[in-house]
């Protein structure tokens, strides 16, 4: 075969790897997101039987509790990963200030109930945690390569767009720790 041919279909069949290669890349970071949607899912999910509980032992404190449930409306209309970052940590806040709330109340602290949501939680944000590194991690090696030469030029032709990270202020996503003793 000329050269002519074999040249035109060598750089056509690099493009076709560096292209799938974008593609497998895109679809990773929106399945990693998936992930972490599905973890802030269990954690909403989780909230409302907390409210609920310690509103049987505390109802009077309206504003805290109503604060949680505004908090966690706005995390789950909250779309992007920025959007996301910023509903989080209000919502950790308030998680913050009802954990604070329970220690006011002996009864809330020795219920068993409300020991379990907690220990719940913590394992949930243990999994929020580590699908948001691993979103991050893919978010980090899709972003690199569209930039890199010479797929950027690709990224370009085919508008890949970097992705967001998903990132929360140093100590957020930690639950209270409460004493129960």
């Amino acid at each position: 075969m000329p050269w002519e041919l074999i040249l035109p279909l060598v750089i056509v069949g690099i493009g076709v790897v560096l292209y799938n290669g974008l593609v497998r890349l895109r679809v990773q970071v929106d399945n990693a997101w998936a992930d972490v949607e599905v973890q802030l899912k269990r954690r909403y999910d989780l909230i409302p039987n907390l409210v609920e509980t310690v509103k049987g032992y505390a109802s009077h404190e309206r504003q805290t509790l109503e604060a949680v449930a505004a908090a966690r409306s706005a995390a789950m209309g909250a779309r992007t990963p920025g959007e996301k970052a910023q509903a989080e940590h209000a919502l950790s806040g308030a998680l913050k200030s009802l954990f604070a709330l329970s220690e006011a109340y002996p009864q809330l602290q020795a219920a068993e109930g409300f020991r379990d949501l907690q220990r719940t939680l913590q394992d949930v944000e243990s999994h929020i945690q580590n699908a948001r590194r691993y979103y991050n991690a893919v978010v980090r090696d899709y972003n690199t390569k569209i930039a890199q030469v010479p797929t950027n030029l690709l990224a370009q032709a085919f508008h890949f767009k970097p992705r967001e990270f998903f990132e929360l202020a140093e100590g957020e996503g930690e639950v209270p720790r409460v004493s129960f003793s």
